[in-house]
């Protein structure tokens, strides 16, 4: 079977997203069954446009986020990008893949009025564990609530595979889930998470989780990463 190869690199680290000519009977990728669009979901990447996503505050999209090979792939200095929309409550999911040492992370409720993502947003950890410093810390591991919440265990797969995550976020309930597995859950504004908060480089922040509505952000943080069959679904009125 043909296969091509994209590589990305930046400074030491690289990532290769690779495609294989897809066999009989396979499930496209980044596309909604018509169970899925019937159920109220809705894609945020089709595998060629980035029309979904600009840049945090900035009008379009940074020329370092393209769309390659069906992957929304971060492949040179960036900045982080949001969701031209916003979400309340909402249930998302996502594939993801990084090279090794790397190192990304997706936000949720994001304001533009705060100076930078993580400032207001809660994040789910994107991560080499075995590559990267934070995987040998729980909190700070791939699929943890960054800082705050550590996952289960480790569910990821070897680095430069791709692993499927979830996140849902209903009122002040969130669940964290890699791979079928939910790996974390908490409650925003409970006693347990205000001590949590309190203890972390947060406690600063007046607007960290206090948002209730707010962008879905991926996160550049100098590191090829690559996402794909971003799906979510509205779990409140709009």
């Amino acid at each position: 079977m043909p296969r091509t190869a994209i590589v990305a690199a930046c400074g030491a680290a690289l990532i290769v997203m690779s495609a294989s000519t897809r066999p009989a009977g396979a499930r496209a990728q980044n596309t909604l069954t018509r169970d899925e669009s019937a159920a109220g979901w809705m894609s945020l990447f089709d595998g060629a446009s980035l029309e979904r996503w600009r840049g945090f505050k900035k009008g379009g999209i940074p020329e370092g986020w393209r769309a390659l090979d069906g992957t929304l792939a971060r492949v040179q200095p960036a900045g982080d990008i949001v969701t031209v929309e916003t979400f309340a409550d909402f249930d998302l999911v996502f594939d993801w893949k990084v090279g090794t040492g790397g190192n990304s992370g997706v936000f949720f409720r994001v304001t533009e009025e705060a100076d930078l993502v993580w400032h207001s947003g809660p994040e789910y950890q994107i991560l080499d564990n075995a590559g990267h410093r934070d995987g040998k810390d729980a909190l700070t591991a791939a699929g943890s609530n960054y800082a705050l919440h550590a996952p289960l265990r480790d569910l990821t797969a070897p680095v430069g595979e791709w692993n499927t995550a979830r996140l849902l976020v209903r009122g002040s309930h969130v669940e964290h889930w890699m791979n079928g597995v939910k790996l974390l859950e908490y409650e925003i504004g409970s006693a347990d998470w205000e001590r949590r908060v309190k203890a972390s480089k947060f406690s600063s922040l007046p607007r960290y989780g206090r948002e209730p509505r707010g962008h879905i952000a991926l996160q550049d943080h100098g590191d090829p990463v690559a996402y794909r069959n971003l799906k979510i679904r509205r779990l409140d009125a709009r």
